[in-house]
């Protein structure tokens, strides 16, 4: 178009067209015209002045269409965010567009155009809230609107006020601050909805904000102090009311405006907390001082908001001591909830910086110390004050490492002697709670140097003096010392410490047990269960997974050498009384120590050259196979497939892969290691489907011939829950395994037309495990991936309800009860089936079926109520059976079904 062509269609449009009698698309069509020209040709516009916005505003003006109005409100507000002239029409142009709000608009069904209510508030929102000039004419409208009874209109004006805030400043604000804070204190005061309440104080915070923020001149009136002012006239003494009626919502409105900015939350905490401090002494009432101390919290926790550079200009400073007399009250006090609002408290407290003395720390530490060993009725108290030791240790190390851990030791040294000699349920638990206390200080490197050693020595004391006489106690030791590694996890330098101190250690401990000794331990034979063992190597696995590569790379040069050749060179304390070599003719202790080598080595990142790998990797396959134990042969399985799944393409993969298939189909053939050779079958499958091998496929194939195997058949059905399952200690994604995102959709698709042609071609005696199989599969998928397949597959999974296994039964009602929300059109085709089937499980022998199945029936309630009608009777007299169920959980799932179903039907429901 050439120069000026654009003004004269608008021209002509605005003097000539009457747009409001032409048809919407027309309408629409104007609209694009206006909207494209003030994109390509804005310097062309802006040169007619205000004519241009007067003649739009008459373009606008009585439109009704949505459509149109989207792209109304678009182009009023790029008139005014692009300074197009509005001369004096701003009035005129606030009434055109404000008539509309609040947006009252309700789409029709099967909408084509997908324009909802939320587009048109936004759009609109953003025009309202474009400029300061149009505030003496929105705020009284703002105000209306929040004094009307519309549930709607007021959260749209309150939400419009918070975001007009962000452009207006003093000037706009001060004629309507008293009716503004009339408005919003009145909805806080009586409303009775939480949202209205929520938006509320978010205008109060906005507006305080605002006031905050505004540039003043010097002779100006600064606004913030008398609008706080005023606020703390209206709630500070609802604070003292008798009946603490108007309590939390004065505190709620008070908050609000203090954490807008430093100058509020001083001016605000100033006065209101000297008033709380008074309540909290004139109230004698737990859960009266506790409402106050909430109160003080939420005032204190504003104060993290702000940084002071200096330390006597924190408004907190003044407080101090009385601040700290109060929480060391609440913490002493016998209820249970005022010590918890204590505890959180005092951890907001020490946040501080430079807050707490070391006086005050003391004593904290010693209160935090006695609530930790809290009797079993106060584990809430118990569990915050460990996290809050946790929190403050990072913060205040020295101060923990002086008053508390030396009483940490103490007691721990003395459980010592105390486990030996007490018995009963409350053998361990002053002893478990000081191995809790010292895993939840674990929160600094200075104090990890400190409690890891103690923690350790424990465990080598015991084996010495022959105390520990039970597995838990061990465990239990590994769980905090598997705390304490999480903890150390996101220091570099903590987490290499723990790695190279406590992984020595802990192999040093098994192979020390695994070796023959003249004087039986009762540790030594402990730490050689399989329960301890696993925890253990959760210890150790824990401790690998985020090793940098290059430290990775400097303890798998120790590790590995100690299985394959015994060298025992780096373990503290290394003087064994025999040799270590669980490849060559070990003790089957020593055997049974592979679970520790799995743990390390498949915890390892994928670019971790391993030394003498090929020799590993035989010895781990003559191990899966070669031993009768279960529990070794299991861990070396688990190891070599560990390995595979990590391994690179390439001529050694194809030569380990050729091998382990031949010494799977080897065992399979012998009776006497079939078992394992199936073990191991079943891992290297897995670590194949995880990667996408191509191998996988003839896997899956031989696990599934193995169906119809009269002895191997159960427990092939049960390996396809462990194909289909995230793994939890080797081939995991934090152990850095291959894992590909889609694994589990690329099986089904790959396998599941397999196994349901296998189970028609089955013989009788073999179809449940075919369904066993199915069903883990199905249950283990994605939903959105099964439900297109849910036609097909859905007639096999009914059978699979009939099916006597009552795994069988679980894992198919846990698949079908999620169907029956997400395709209730599908699934009403086979309501009988379902009902009758539902039913009947709902008397099984097994109390896990039996809530399953009522938890299907509740959800067979969202099914279209025609298709149901015709079973209400007949389903409410048979959920009445499983009301009087022996077990609590099933009586439960029984009166919510059965209450569902009496509701079927009726008006509102």
């Amino acid at each position: 178009m050439p120069p000026g062509l654009a003004v004269s269609v608008l021209k002509a449009i605005f003097q000539g067209v009457h747009v409001q009698s032409l048809l919407q698309v027309d309408r629409h069509t104007v609209f694009s015209i206006i909207t494209n020209f003030m994109r390509s040709r804005e310097e062309e516009l802006k040169g007619l002045g205000a004519d241009f916005t007067f003649g739009f505003i008459q373009v606008m003006d009585g439109e009704k269409d949505p459509r149109n109005l989207l792209l109304a409100f678009h182009i009023v507000h790029d008139l005014i965010s692009k300074d197009f002239s509005l001369g004096p029409f701003v009035e005129e142009l606030f009434e055109v567009t404000s008539c509309y709000f609040p947006i009252d608009f309700t789409p029709p069904p099967n909408d084509p155009y997908g324009i909802q209510r939320d587009d048109l508030i936004l759009s609109l929102r953003a025009v309202l809230a474009s400029t300061p000039r149009f505030a003496e004419f929105l705020l009284p409208l703002l105000i209306e609107k929040v004094d009307s009874e519309i549930l709607s209109a007021k959260l749209d004006s309150l939400q419009t006020l918070n975001a007009c805030c962000a452009v207006y400043g003093q000037k706009e604000l001060k004629d309507f601050l008293p009716s503004l804070w009339a408005s919003i204190r009145r909805e806080v005061f009586q409303t009775a909805s939480e949202r209205v309440e929520a938006e509320g104080l978010a205008a109060l915070h906005s507006l305080t904000a605002c006031l905050s923020c505004s540039v003043l001149r010097a002779d100006a009136e600064d606004l913030l102090d008398s609008f706080l002012s005023n606020i703390l006239q209206d709630c500070r003494h609802h604070l003292c009311e008798p009946d603490m009626k108007l309590v939390w919502p004065s505190a709620k409105l008070l908050q609000a405006a203090a954490g807008a900015s430093a100058r509020a939350c001083e001016h605000i905490t100033n006065s209101v907390l000297p008033l709380l401090l008074e309540q909290f002494h004139q109230h004698t009432q737990s859960n009266q001082r506790r409402t106050i101390l909430e109160m003080i919290l939420g005032f204190l926790k504003l104060q993290q908001k702000w940084s002071y550079e200096d330390k006597d200009e924190r408004p907190l400073s003044s407080f101090k001591d009385q601040l700290c007399s109060l929480v060391f009250m609440a913490l002493t006090d016998p209820s249970t909830q005022l010590q918890l609002v204590g505890i959180r408290t005092l951890t907001v407290l020490g946040a501080q910086p430079d807050l707490l003395s070391s006086g005050d720390l003391e004593l904290a530490v010693g209160h935090l110390y006695r609530l930790s060993f809290l009797e079993e009725d106060s584990q809430s108290c118990r569990v915050a004050a460990l996290e809050a030791s946790g929190t403050l240790t990072a913060l205040y190390p020295g101060a923990f490492s002086s008053h508390l851990l030396p009483k940490l030791a103490e007691e721990l040294h003395k459980g010592e002697s105390d486990v030996a000699r007490e018995v009963g349920p409350t053998k361990y638990s002053r002893h478990f709670r000081c191995l809790q206390a010292l895993s939840a200080v674990s929160t600094h490197p200075s104090i990890v140097k400190e409690t890891l050693p103690l923690l350790l020595q424990h465990l080598c004391q015991a084996n010495k003096g022959n105390v520990i006489t039970e597995s838990s106690e061990v465990i239990a030791v590994c769980q905090s010392l598997q705390q304490v590694a999480e903890k150390c996890q996101q220091d570099p330098e903590s987490y290499w410490y723990f790695h190279e101190t406590a992984v020595p250690c802990l192999f040093a401990l098994a192979v020390q047990a695994s070796m023959p000794a003249k004087e039986s331990s009762v540790l030594r034979k402990v730490l050689l269960e399989d329960e301890v063992l696993a925890a253990l190597a959760s210890v150790i696995s824990t401790a690998t997974t985020h090793l940098s590569p290059e430290l990775a790379a400097q303890s798998v040069t120790c590790i590995v050498p100690l299985f394959l050749d015994g060298n025992t060179s780096f373990l503290p304390e290394n003087s064994f009384p025999g040799q270590f070599q669980p490849f060559q003719d070990g003790s089957s202790g020593q055997r049974r120590l592979v679970a520790l080598l799995t743990a390390f080595v498949c915890s390892l990142p994928r670019n971790v050259e391993i030394p003498q790998l090929n020799r590993l990797m035989r010895e781990l396959l003559e191990q899966s196979c070669g031993h009768s134990c279960p529990f070794s042969s299991t861990a070396a399985a688990k190891c070599f497939a560990g390995l595979l799944n990590k391994q690179p393409q390439g001529q050694q993969l194809d030569e380990l892969l050729q091998l382990a298939v031949d010494t799977v189909e080897a065992g399979l053939a012998s009776e006497s290691s079939h078992n394992q050779a199936f073990t191991l079958l079943l891992w290297i499958t897995k670590a194949l489907v995880l990667r996408y091998h191509p191998l996988s496929t003839c896997l899956t194939t031989r696990l599934m011939g193995l169906l119809s195997d009269p002895v191997l058949g159960p427990a092939a059905a049960d390996g396809f829950s462990l194909l289909m399952s995230d793994g939890s200690d080797v081939l995991t994604r934090a152990g850095h395994a291959d894992v590909r995102i889609m694994f589990r959709q690329r099986f089904f698709t790959d396998n599941v037309p397999a196994l349901v042609q296998g189970f028609h071609a089955a013989p009788q005696d073999v179809k449940p495990n075919y369904l066993k199989g199915l069903s883990h599969v199905l249950n283990r998928l994605p939903k959105p991936v099964l439900l297109p397949e849910l036609p097909t597959l859905l007639s096999l999974l009914l059978e699979a309800l009939s099916c006597p296994d009552s795994v069988v039964q679980l894992s198919t009602l846990s698949c079908l009860q999620p169907l029956l929300l997400e395709a209730p059109q599908v699934m009403s085709l086979h309501v009988d089936t379902l009902v009758t089937k539902f039913l009947s499980l709902s008397s099984s022998h097994s109390m896990a079926v039996r809530i399953a199945a009522l938890q299907c029936m509740h959800a067979l309630t969202r099914l279209p109520t025609p298709v149901l009608l015709p079973y209400k009777a007949q389903v409410i007299r048979a959920l009445a059976k499983p009301l009087d169920d022996k077990k609590r959980l099933v009586r439960k799932e029984a009166v919510s079904a059965r209450g569902e179903w009496f509701l079927l039907g009726s008006p509102g429901s």
